[in-house]
Parts: C-alpha cells; structure tokens; sequence
C-alpha cells in the first residue's frame, strides 16, 4: 500500500519553539526535506505574527518554495482572513482545525465549538468553490486537557460535518499526544464508514510512546496518510515535556517495515535531523535515530572503501 507520510516540522514543529527562524531557515528545512524524498509538506501557518511570532513572513516563504507538481504544500488558516492570506500567496492546499471540545475552542481561539464548525465549514466551502484544497483538522479528537477524554461520537459527528462541506482529507489529530490503540481503533471503526478510509488521515504527537502503536492500528483500518516531523520537532504547550510529533524518521521506518510504500529512505532523514537541530539548537531524533545513524555511517563507510 502507498502510503503518504506529511512533514509537519516547519508549522506544528517550528511554532512551539522559543527560537524564531528566519525565513531563509525556514526555506533551507523545507528545501531538504523535499530533497529527503518528502512529497508532503505543512510550510507554515498565516496567522497574526503578534500571536505567532514563529511563523511571521509565511507569505513571503510561500512565494520561494520551489515549485512542483509533485510537492504538495499546505499552510495551515485560524479564519477566513487567514485563507485569503494564504490564497493570494499561492497556496493550493490549506488546512483548518476544528477542536471537538467547547473548552479547547474557547482557551484556543475564543470561539464555542460551534462557532468554530461554522467558520472551519464556510472555509472548505469556499475553498471547494475555488479550487482549493481544504484539509479540515479535528483537534483533540482522543482527550482534551481542558475537559478529559472525547466521546469518539462527537468526533464521528464533525467528520460528518466537515466530510459533507466538501473537505479534501479528515485529519484526526491527537493534539496532546494521549491516544493509546484501543481509542485510536474506536474512533477509527465510526469514522471510517463515515467518510472512508482514502479520506482520512492521522496527526499523532508521541507524548506517552504511543504514536507508532496507534499509526499501525490506523494502517489496519485503512488509512494511509500520516502526518510526522522530523525529529519528532515540536512540543505541547497543554503536556509539559511533550516530545511534540512523533518524528518522520520513525513512521517512514515502520511503514517500510511493513512492506508498504512511502517513496522515502529513512537513512536520508538523518541529515535533515541534524539540519533541525543546528537550525533550532534544540536536540532532536526519534526512537530509531540512533540505529539509523550507524546504519548510514556504515553504508558510507562501506561505499567510502570501495571507491
């Protein structure tokens, strides 16, 4: 099965950071990421800089990003004043988040849930009109850390909402990293018939170690895209010591493993987990860095001798 794997370093990993890059780091890690073999990339977000000073200057980074047919770039939109930004940038795929709880919408955006589903609503419906591609978040979709655990009935009924406005992907997303494969196969088996398995994806945050175990239950569901950031960049601000996104050296590991087909070789991440550490001086690699560091020393070491 092929399976696409979604960096979502340079927005999700780069805005829990207390370092601000610039907009030439910022291009520097995408241009190597899509050098990596990454065909899926979330850029950045157009929100206020006041609010987000991390992702100040994403329109102008859009315009530098090298351009593909192949490369698919999403910038993530807080309202509809963020879609223009992102639209008149030149951004082809925009992402919108939907938190599944009252609370987390309030403390997040001030808005109520419901507020926040009209608003996420009104921008894939625009979007579908103008031929862009809205891809709609649902955010805590497994436990919320303002009002505890989510019944996967509410998040049933907002993939539903968001798959019925015309939303291009469902990501469910499992914002402070609390999911565990039980919940992940609950929710999974009253989405899926929903809005089907090809319309789905999974953002999981590796905060308990239990990211890779949830990605291979949603695999079995049927899903097969996934969203990862290299080095496992990122953070929580609601989980303290959260070590933010499970890291895409570690899913394009396991996917491979499994036979399926993510058209990325793990051992050229590990220069780009370098490349994230020295941009962000913060020190990075997932579960399997390590191993895939000596691998790659090895297999130059090796090539090194022959030549």
């Amino acid at each position: 099965m092929k399976v696409r794997v979604n960096d979502v370093g340079p927005r999700d990993g780069l805005q829990s950071q207390g370092k601000t890059l610039s907009v030439d780091a910022r291009a520097q890690l995408i241009e190597a990421l899509v050098g990596a073999g990454l065909r899926n990339i979330e850029a950045g977000s157009f929100v206020s800089p006041k609010a987000v000073p991390q992702m100040a200057g994403t329109d102008e980074l859009f315009s530098r990003l090298p351009a593909s047919d192949k490369v698919r770039y999403a910038g993530l939109v807080p309202n509809m004043k963020g879609y223009q930004l992102a639209t008149a940038a030149g951004a082809k795929v925009v992402n919108v988040v939907l938190s599944v709880t009252d609370t987390m919408n309030q403390k997040n955006i001030r808005m109520s849930l419901d507020e926040t589903a009209d608003v996420c609503k009104a921008i894939v419906e625009r979007g579908h009109l103008e031929g862009v591609e809205v891809q709609a978040y649902l955010a805590v979709a497994f436990e919320c850390p303002f009002e505890g655990l989510v019944d996967p009935e509410v998040v049933a009924r907002y993939a539903r909402l968001m798959h019925s406005a015309g939303a291009a992907k469902i990501i469910i997303a499992d914002t402070i990293g609390a999911a565990n494969p039980t919940q992940v196969r609950q929710v999974l088996d009253l989405v899926v018939p929903e809005v089907g398995a090809d319309r789905l994806s999974c953002h999981f945050h590796d905060t308990r170690g239990m990211a890779l175990a949830n990605i291979t239950v949603a695999v079995d569901r049927g899903v097969c895209e996934f969203d990862s950031s290299i080095g496992g960049l990122g953070g929580c601000p609601f989980s303290p010591g959260a070590t933010g996104n499970v890291a895409t050296e570690d899913v394009v590991l396991l996917l491979n493993s499994m036979g399926h087909d993510t058209g990325i070789d793990p051992l050229d991440l590990v220069p780009l987990v370098h490349l994230a550490e020295e941009l962000t001086g913060v020190p990075l690699g997932g579960k399997s860095f390590r191993w895939l560091s000596q691998q790659r020393a090895k297999l130059l070491g090796e090539a090194g001798h022959v030549g």
